[in-house]
């Protein structure tokens, strides 16, 4: 009796949600949850989903850090390109005698922050996982032009078969106020250089009061509708709760002017700055920082994002291989790898970043199953290292102590 009654009161409705999930949206009333299912993503399921991905991890062979001591720093890589029968990649390169001692111990040799004193160096590869250092493209220039204290945060873009450096010039120690520094362009007719500083601003900082007032940062160049979109971040708000944010400038010459969208913020999240073509619209990375971080965003007209996947692990200042960042392609096809950076490599004391190789599929020409899991383990030691700060221990153990003398 009891079998039967169980049976006949969950019998299948027209209203019931079938067992297989439809790849379409089913025309019937559906959860908000479900609805976001189908209307928020490419696909119902991550593993069908073309802008879902894992990150895979692989160590750069070829590069010296000084035993990592935190003398030698290398970060911010750009995205990388293909010329010459080999792989290019330019990146923010410190040597100093110390590692960063922070702005007030900072002197003309010691730097304030990791990116302080820093140059704008390029290796290549023939397989992208073993680089050789080329040494220095872009140096400081000799004070008092713009830049004289550190040069960093390079990307690079390809116009008409020449080559534009685009990065930001500090002309005083990083963290006397914040990271306050325009973004500056080189050009050249190799990406080996020689590179030739315009020696201008290139997208000034904002008016009094607005969200960019203080800070243009990673500035990142692709092709797009004719003309060069020109993303960067900014800072917003005051320390030590500043909110990073993403903005959008075009120009129809690497020289400019750059005229920046009205709509900016175009992205609320996202520590640093990485997109690509993708389909007819541009794919987003927005990696740390904001409500959004962690997500990998879409948009048709590259001004309206929209989020695409949830995902973990993502790649720091990532600098992906992109064929067609520079075609104009109306038919994007996606990204598999890239170089990026992980900071503090061994703790503060000896502060400097280290590049490596992340690799992924976010392609809508390969199909690796093993990327689009989404039931990863990670070791314990993953979750042990997010452990509890001293204040924090002490917080729970005046609780403790709190609730025993009641």
């Amino acid at each position: 009796m009891t079998t039967g009654f169980l049976l006949n009161s969950c019998q299948v409705t027209s209203q019931s949600f079938p067992f297989k999930l439809p790849k379409e949206k089913p025309n019937q009333p559906l959860s908000r949850a479900m609805e976001r299912n189908y209307d928020n993503y490419m696909a119902p399921k991550p593993e069908d989903n073309e802008l879902y991905t894992q990150f895979k991890y692989t160590e750069i062979k070829g590069l010296d850090y000084s035993n990592h001591d935190g003398t030698i720093s290398r970060r911010d890589p750009s995205k990388v390109i293909f010329e010459n029968g080999k792989y290019y990649v330019w990146y923010t390169h410190r040597q100093t005698k110390t590692p960063p001692k922070g702005a007030k111990l900072s002197t003309e040799t010691i730097p304030s922050a990791d990116w302080d004193l820093s140059e704008i160096w390029y290796a290549t590869s023939s397989d992208g996982f073993t680089w050789e250092e080329q040494g220095v493209a872009i140096p400081r220039p000799p004070k008092p032009e713009l830049g004289h204290r550190s040069v960093s945060t390079a990307d690079i873009l390809k116009w008409k078969g020449k080559y534009y450096m685009y990065y930001q010039g500090f002309s005083e120690a990083s963290g006397l106020r914040g990271d306050d520094c325009p973004v500056l362009m080189s050009y050249s007719d190799s990406p080996d250089g020689p590179w030739k500083a315009t020696n201008k601003i290139v997208i000034p900082n904002g008016p009094k009061d607005t969200w960019d007032q203080y800070s243009i940062h990673d500035p990142y160049p692709l092709v797009y509708k004719g003309k060069i979109y020109l993303y960067y971040k900014s800072d917003m708000n005051e320390k030590p709760n500043l909110v990073r944010m993403q903005g959008l400038a075009t120009a129809e010459s690497p020289f400019g002017p750059f005229t920046k969208n009205p709509l900016n913020p175009v992205l609320t999240s996202g520590h640093e700055t990485t997109l690509f073509p993708f389909k007819q619209g541009i794919a987003a990375l927005t990696i740390r920082d904001g409500n959004e971080h962690n997500t990998i965003q879409f948009s048709e007209d590259g001004v309206h994002f929209e989020i695409a996947s949830l995902v973990e692990l993502m790649p720091a200042a990532a600098g992906p291989y992109i064929p067609d960042a520079f075609t104009d392609t109306k038919d994007g096809r996606g990204i598999t790898w890239g170089i990026s950076h992980f900071t503090s490599y061994n703790g503060w004391a000896t502060n400097h970043a280290i590049l490596a190789r992340f690799d992924c599929d976010l392609s809508l020409d390969v199909n690796d199953s093993a990327m689009k899991k989404h039931h990863v383990y990670h070791s314990p030691e993953v979750f042990f290292k997010q452990g509890l700060n001293p204040k924090q221990k002490a917080r729970i153990q005046e609780e403790n102590q709190k609730l025993q003398n009641k």
